[in-house]
């Protein structure tokens, strides 16, 4: 499958946003956003076009997703009941590797997708390697036994007290156990995108 392989600091700065994509790194000084000076000049006036083009590539940015795989997803949203932006938030959401990433298992999504991905991850007591498969209400997420041994897992232990989770997730913080208590809604998932001109972008 491919993946963006350039540095991911171009992402934020190419939207003039922090998107938290290195994890705790992008709350230090070492952040490109903090580190860069700003440019200089007069801005050229963005269209209405390239405003719902910037929302578009900052939800995808966030969630790591290539424009395909985006447009796969948004098309799903769609046939789903409801307003299409927010079942779009909420599809997203619900991805494995965000799910891992909300329960404080790793600091960044990219992060999370390589747990998942190297079969560090069980979803109902099943290894699962698949970072876009879908959570439903009731679902157990867990790391596998094996990897616990690890030297990444034992650190997580002593540092996964001091990161909060997600009001719809519940977390054995001692056993490395999640669960997903409900399926999130806007409110909760408080995306920093609007949902709205990713649908008029893809309704032209």
């Amino acid at each position: 499958m491919a993946r963006y392989t350039a540095s991911v600091c171009k992402l934020c700065r190419r939207c003039n946003e922090k998107l938290m994509l290195k994890g705790s790194r992008c709350l230090t000084p070492k952040c490109a956003m903090e580190s860069r000076r700003p440019v200089r000049g007069r801005r050229r006036r963005v269209s209405d076009r390239g405003l719902q083009l910037i929302e578009k590539q900052k939800a995808r940015y966030t969630y790591g997703l290539m424009e395909r795989q985006f447009r796969r997803t948004f098309t799903q949203a769609e046939k789903q009941r409801g307003i299409t932006g927010e079942n779009l938030q909420v599809l997203l959401e619900r991805r494995l590797d965000n799910v891992v990433y909300r329960l404080g298992f790793a600091d960044s999504r990219a992060q999370a997708r390589q747990l998942v991905q190297h079969g560090h991850i069980m979803l109902n007591g099943r290894k699962v390697n698949i970072a876009s498969c879908l959570v439903k209400e009731g679902d157990a997420i867990s790391c596998k036994e094996s990897s616990t041994k690890n030297e990444y897992f034992k650190q997580l232990i002593e540092d996964i007290e001091a990161k909060s989770i997600a009001s719809w997730l519940s977390l054995d913080r001692e056993n490395l156990v999640g669960q997903v208590i409900s399926l999130p809604t806007p409110d909760e998932i408080g995306a920093t995108w609007d949902g709205k001109a990713i649908v008029e972008y893809y309704s032209r």
